[in-house]
């Protein structure tokens, strides 16, 4: 579908965003018009940088009128193409980049929607507080990106996602109206909560220009492992009794296989080794606690204890905060060192933590079966039951013969997925990628509901049009 927008309406939003606030010139563009894997390019006819919520609403209004569709962007860090427009107007929220305020007391953030991640994690280190909320695409993940598509990360164990995370926000609704609705309560039993639907809506409801985020104690007890073991189904084992026997110090429990660590480390400048020996799978776990020493002796005690075992067959504990950098480099560079191999099929599933380790057998045996000399990268969260399972081309092979089998490859993994309960997307949202995948999936009276949410606040569906229901 091509997308023509008039050019009045174009004149008219230069009109309200003034200097500075818009911009036509390609070279200014183009990097929001790629997805950073290159798999998705994008046109718009005007880019809208607005600075204040007022100019957020005073363009939503103008494409109300005049049935425009717009297509939000933060920190174009998103993977399934919710971000990038095809024809829509573009608007951008980098120039939304203020924090407007932060309390101690309170244990809260007020920050734009532009706002970075690394920002606001720099900002409450400065009142000795946290944002727990981690991803390796912080520097350029912005707050309003993180919170329309309910992000997850590396803590979710300890501190659930973005959803959980968020006291209030303020956004612009399709009809150009603001909601002011950045509270900072932690408990408002008033009836339907608006925030709620906006945090995981992808855009579609509105556009988020602020938000109240929570804030924690620093955890100075801090301790950072890479363990060594045999399969996914003994990680599992090694989550439960971690669980126990740490007293839910638990706050990270990241899952590799050895491909994965391979190829960071053969593409990946500065990555090494995390261990002496070589093992078929690797787990990155942290605990922390606010007690000086706590979240160290919990650590040696708990790979002691399955050292004896045999649960685990290594282990490392990081002696140094520059050490336990390096093993979170190998984590967070699962994604970035697959690039060099060529095309992938990539998915971000989750299925109950007890059914992760069938997961990745039975998909892998089901992928392997339709495309015998692929190759298989899982890792990810499985603390939370997330596995980003990727599938590589085969070695030497050709990216567009593996690509032109991805859809046919996703419905493999996602009908097993389907078959434990679980979710086809875990962390990055559905966008334009899986929005049709995910009505094979749910169910008919779900989907009424959602659309008719969806109508109710957007009749004209001006808001990113071509992503959810």
């Amino acid at each position: 579908m091509t997308i023509s927008v008039p050019a009045d309406v174009i004149s008219r939003l230069k009109a309200v965003l003034g200097e500075g606030g818009w911009s036509q010139n390609a070279d200014r563009i183009a990097p929001k018009l790629v997805e950073w894997r290159g798999r998705w390019e994008g046109t718009t006819p005007l880019l809208a940088l607005p600075k204040t919520t007022a100019e957020v609403a005073a363009v939503v209004g103008v494409c109300a009128e005049s049935g425009t569709a717009i297509t939000p962007q933060g920190g174009n860090t998103g993977l399934v193409s919710g971000q990038i427009p095809q024809g829509e107007i573009l608007l951008s929220t980098e120039r939304l980049n203020r924090i407007r305020d932060i309390d101690g007391f309170d244990d809260v953030i007020v920050a734009e929607a532009g706002v970075t991640l690394a920002a606001v994690h720099e900002a409450a280190a400065a009142l000795d507080r946290r944002f727990p909320l981690g991803l390796a695409s912080e520097g350029s993940a912005t707050v309003g990106g993180v919170v329309s598509t309910n992000a997850g990360g590396t803590q979710v164990l300890r501190y659930g996602t973005t959803r959980n995370l968020v006291l209030g926000l303020e956004a612009v609704l399709p009809n150009g109206e603001i909601w002011n609705g950045l509270k900072r309560l932690r408990k408002d039993n008033t009836g339907y909560d608006l925030k709620q639907l906006l945090i995981g809506a992808e855009g579609t409801l509105g556009v988020i220009t602020a938000a109240s985020l929570k804030l924690f104690p620093v955890l100075n007890s801090r301790a950072t492992a890479v363990v060594g073991l045999a399969s996914p189904a003994d990680a599992i084992r090694l989550l439960a009794r971690a669980r126990e026997e740490t007293g839910g110090a638990v706050e990270a429990f990241e899952l590799m296989s050895r491909l994965g660590v391979r190829f960071a480390i053969d593409h990946i400048p500065g990555i090494r080794e995390p261990l002496d020996t070589v093992h078929p799978w690797y787990v990155l776990v942290e605990t922390a606690s606010g007690e000086p020493g706590a979240a160290e002796g919990a650590m040696e005690r708990l790979l002691g204890r399955a050292l004896e075992d045999g649960l685990i067959t290594d282990a490392a504990i990081a002696q140094t905060h520059a050490q336990a950098k390096a093993f979170w480099a190998v984590r967070e560079n699962q994604s970035g060192a697959q690039k060099p191999e060529g095309a992938a099929w990539k998915h971000d599933i989750s299925v109950p933590v007890s059914r992760i380790a069938d997961f990745i057998e039975q998909a892998t045996a089901a992928v392997l079966k339709h495309a015998p000399a692929v190759r298989v990268v899982a890792f990810g969260h499985v603390g939370d039951g997330n596995v980003h399972y990727d599938v590589l081309r085969p070695e030497g092979g050709s990216d567009a013969a593996h690509n032109a089998g991805r859809d046919a490859g996703a419905r493999i993994v996602h009908d097993i997925v389907d078959s434990m309960d679980g979710a086809i997307s875990a962390e990055h949202g559905l966008g334009a990628m899986k929005t049709v995948d995910a009505l094979r999936y749910k169910s008919p009276v779900e989907v009424e509901a959602l659309r008719a949410i969806r109508a109710a606040l957007d009749p004209k569906r001006i808001m990113n049009p071509r992503v959810l229901f």
